[in-house]
């Protein structure tokens, strides 16, 4: 038993941490939510890894630190961390700020449990399937199963594990060795977590079959057809087509109606990666270039990127009401999912994942979809069409400037030609100076903190910068300042 002052010294112990963990949350609004979200102030701060190691002091040791000087390596931590929330940080798909899902993110770490059982979780549980259930709404479905994945690679993953399984349920117990050789379909241009998942489920990357794409990076549907009838020629047995809502670098959506007809007449599990352009569905402007998505059997979707629910938000969705995914997944703990429980065991949710541990994320889209509404997500889409078309019809007045094409999503890719290198177009060595521009820019923008944006080669193509424009917090002035500071960093190469 505890003595009278170990009782104290425990007592002082918790009213230390509850005013460590408020003084925190002062540095995260301050450093992280006024900071880190002012045009004023820097995107970041970057340093070499020698000495940002150093300025963290990272080492672990035996004693603690006083409570002073913890605060102080949570303020270095702000301080040096990207400002993903900024205005000017375009690098990647996600970004920007949420404050009702912040709220929930917040609310979903200090109640720490585990989305496994309904006598665990059972707020989350029920908003889990309701969320779900508006997801699954919007695709086009009144029926379905679904749950919420570690990342859109994740649902990648178990789509592809699904439609195996629902061709060979016997993998499930015997294995690989009675198959016979699986191919799967994906255009050139889909996310790499679909031959990562085929090398993780045993397919095999070389079982990937890689469709052509149009000028605008879209899966062909007659190449498909064809390679699909290939395959088959040469003794394997098609079984997935993963086609892709929103590709990562060009932001193109595959023709899914069409590409629907193909799988219909294949029999093949329609999988459709819509982890990036999924959230064009809540606008009525916009949700044609997912025509044909509700023909799909399972959609991945990424709320965390263009909603800004942030990370990680992503949700599998499927047509199934068969069970296919419990089935699939299920190992039956009997010391989690007995079945003789007081209420209906199927609100059990955790034997449709491959997880045990499991993180709730299904708050932060519930409390900020009840906050603004499917009208306000509508709205927060529709602005971000309209800040790209502001954008590129800026892009086009300015010299120097060239889109690889005009963008069907939010993704603007172009590059940027110095002016020492105007009509230069035809010299022999164009090309390989042009693909230094990029890199240059970014490492000084980076050095400099004022805006983050990505590049890349792609294909034959040479390095050029891809823009994401979607964040709430974006206005005309930053599309501005964008291509002024891509000038200033680059008109002296």
């Amino acid at each position: 038993s505890l003595s009278p002052n170990q009782y104290q010294d425990f007592h002082e112990q918790m009213i230390e941490g509850q005013l460590f963990l408020s003084e925190t949350f002062k540095i995260i609004v301050e450093e992280v939510l006024c900071k880190g979200t002012d045009v004023t102030q820097k995107v970041c701060d970057w340093k070499e890894p020698e000495e940002l190691a150093w300025l963290l002091d990272l080492e672990l040791r035996a004693t603690g630190e006083p409570q002073h000087k913890l605060l102080e390596r949570v303020k270095d931590v702000a301080k040096y961390s990207i400002k993903t929330s900024h205005p000017r940080f375009f690098n990647q798909l996600y970004g920007g700020v949420d404050y009702h899902s912040l709220a929930g993110r917040f609310l979903t770490e200090a109640l720490n449990t585990n989305l496994f059982t309904y006598e665990v979780a059972p707020v989350f549980v029920l908003m889990e399937n309701e969320v779900l259930r508006g997801l699954r709404q919007l695709v086009g479905w009144t029926e379905g199963d679904g749950i919420f994945c570690p990342g859109g690679s994740t649902s990648n993953m178990f789509a592809m594990n699904l439609a195996r399984y629902q061709l060979f349920p016997e993998v499930k117990s015997r294995g690989l060795w009675g198959l016979p050789r699986l191919t799967v379909f994906t255009s050139s241009e889909s996310h790499y977590s679909v031959k990562k998942g085929a090398a993780y489920l045993g397919i095999g990357t070389d079982n990937v079959i890689v469709v052509k794409v149009d000028d605008g990076g879209r899966m062909i549907p007659k190449d498909l057809d064809e390679k699909i009838m290939l395959a088959k020629s040469q003794g394997t047995v098609p079984f997935l087509v993963s086609c892709t809502a929103g590709t990562t670098v060009q932001g193109a959506f595959d023709p899914l109606d069409h590409i629907a007809d193909v799988c219909e007449k294949h029999k093949l599990w329609m999988h459709v990666d819509a982890a990036w352009g999924g959230s064009v569905l809540f606008s009525k402007q916009h949700r044609h270039l997912m025509k044909g998505v509700d023909r799909a059997n399972s959609v991945g979707w990424n709320p965390h990127k263009m909603l800004v629910a942030g990370l990680q938000c992503s949700a599998l969705l499927l047509q199934d009401t068969t069970n296919l995914l419990r089935r699939c997944h299920s190992a039956s703990a009997s010391y989690l999912f007995q079945q003789d429980k007081f209420y209906d065991v199927n609100l059990d949710v955790g034997d449709k994942s491959v997880q045990c541990s499991r993180k709730v994320d299904c708050l932060k889209l519930w409390l900020m979809w009840k906050a603004v509404g499917s009208a306000g997500l509508e709205e927060r889409v529709d602005k971000a069409f309209i800040h790209v078309r502001y954008l590129v019809e800026e892009m086009k007045k300015r010299e120097g400037f060239q889109l690889l094409h005009e963008p069907e999503f939010v993704n603007v890719c172009f590059w940027f030609t110095p002016p020492s290198m105007r009509g230069n177009e035809k010299h022999a060595d164009y090309q390989e100076r042009l693909a230094k521009v990029a890199p240059v820019i970014k490492e000084r923008m980076m050095k400099q903190g004022t805006m983050m944006v990505g590049y890349q080669p792609l294909g034959n193509k040479v390095n050029f910068f891809r823009v994401i424009a979607f964040s709430p917090l974006l206005s005309k002035k930053d599309m501005d300042f964008f291509l002024d500071e891509i000038e200033r960093l680059g008109n002296d190469l």
